[in-house]
């Protein structure tokens, strides 16, 4: 039996104005009752632009190791400074791998200014872009068309091109 549907729960990306109504099935976001997969994706953002997004390969733990080694060492801090160039700030959130004494060292040495975890706000939607950019770049690529596997996630358009 299939799950009922509800159009009241299809999502919108549309001026503030405009109504639901007016707006072409082709732009409606159709949400999912249930998602057979979950994924973690990392993305570095600036006011220049924002990184590729980085997905975390499907069962990793993300512990202060991995987030060393893998996402900043290999792929983040790389792509930060594609985006940015040699110079720009790094801040994260209190995540246990962002926080651990190896990771502030590491970024201590590899960051040209690094905020340190002393100074990061508890608790400040305004500096989370990713829940304001790159989860819209993700329910875009995820409701306007079924999405086979991870792989074809990957190969959708970056957050500076949607």
């Amino acid at each position: 039996m299939a799950a009922p549907k509800n159009a009241q729960n299809n999502r919108l990306q549309a001026p503030a104005a405009m109504k639901k109504r007016d707006v072409t099935a082709e732009r409606l976001l159709c949400t999912r009752a249930t998602f057979c997969q979950s994924l973690m994706v990392s993305v570095g953002v600036s006011k220049l632009g924002c990184t590729h997004l980085i997905f975390v390969d499907p069962g990793e733990k993300i512990n202060g190791c991995y987030y060393r080694e893998v996402l900043l060492s290999q792929q983040l801090l790389h792509a930060m400074r594609q985006v940015s160039g040699d110079f720009f700030v790094l801040q994260q959130d209190s995540a246990p791998a962002h926080r651990a004494r190896e990771t502030i060292k590491l970024l201590q040495r590899e960051t040209p200014a690094f905020i340190s975890p002393h100074l990061w706000p508890p608790n400040s939607p305004d500096l989370n872009p990713v829940d304001y950019k790159i989860w819209g770049v993700m329910q875009n690529r995820v409701y306007q068309k079924k999405v086979k596997d991870v792989n074809e996630l990957r190969t959708g358009p970056d957050c500076n091109r949607t």
